[in-house]
């Protein structure tokens, strides 16, 4: 296998396990993704942590040779399969982290894009360079990074193809953080751990209420916060908070 899931505590662990190729996304890859995201989706975990193997990459990008002399409803099909894998990680219920050590080019920054949160060490170097082979990001690169760091941005990354360093990752908002203390997974789970502390139904209507209502306007966008701040309060988790506070004590969340 090359791709390893592992549950520790509350967290699930997935892992690239391909270093000799710099974890390189081949389709069989990633099929493997896709079923442990099924896995994790049915299971108790409460966050997600993807890391890639090897001090040199997180990923890479796509396995190049298999891109070449294919039909183009091949090709057609081979972004959709990227694009459905990756949205299986955007809409998980639970956050989830993408910790890039070494590389993220092409296809590895489109997967850790699709993730709710980006921690980087900085040895970090990550950029969408399909440009330079004349062609353009297939797995959700020319929505989801102009919707996080901006349109010029954004334009700047994928029409240069350069590559960026950790330390203007995290100026222009495309990471969340810089962390060099400890392995992958340390830093995954530092990173999560306080968020954990608070209802999975309250972050996930938080989640939805800013990435629905940044696609729409501002009115629909209210209404979007409207009614999923109304379901909020529906949960016996609000119920839990509002009473903990009036008692003056630590709320004990369910997750319901």
């Amino acid at each position: 296998m090359t791709v390893r899931l592992e549950y520790e505590g509350e967290f699930a662990h997935l892992a690239l396990d391909r270093p000799k190729v710099l974890n390189a996304l081949s389709f069989a890859v990633l099929g493997e993704i896709e079923a442990a995201l099924e896995k994790v989706a049915h299971s108790d975990a409460r966050a997600l942590i993807v890391t890639g193997e090897g001090e040199k990459a997180f990923c890479a990008g796509a396995d190049i040779p298999e891109l070449m002399d294919r039909p183009l409803m091949q090709e057609l099909d081979g972004a959709a399969k990227g694009q459905a894998v990756f949205n299986k990680i955007a809409g998980l219920k639970i956050p989830s982290v993408a910790v890039i050590q070494g590389y993220a080019f092409g296809g590895g920054l489109e997967l850790a894009l699709a993730c709710t949160f980006r921690v980087a060490t900085d040895r970090a170097r990550m950029g969408l360079p399909e440009v330079k082979l004349g062609l353009i990001p297939g797995y959700g690169g020319t929505q989801r990074l102009p919707r996080l760091i901006g349109e010029g941005r954004a334009l700047d990354m994928i029409m240069s193809g350069r590559t960026i360093t950790a330390e203007e990752g995290e100026r222009i908002g495309l990471l969340n953080r810089i962390d060099n203390e400890g392995s992958p997974l340390e830093i995954g789970r530092r990173f999560l751990e306080p968020y954990l502390k608070h209802s999975l139904c309250a972050l996930y209507f938080a989640r939805e209420a800013v990435q629905r209502g940044g696609r729409v306007g501002i009115e629909d966008g209210l209404r979007i916060e409207r009614d999923l701040s109304t379901l909020a309060y529906r949960s016996q988790d609000a119920a839990e908070g509002l009473r903990a506070f009036v008692e003056k004590r630590a709320p004990s969340f369910k997750d319901s």
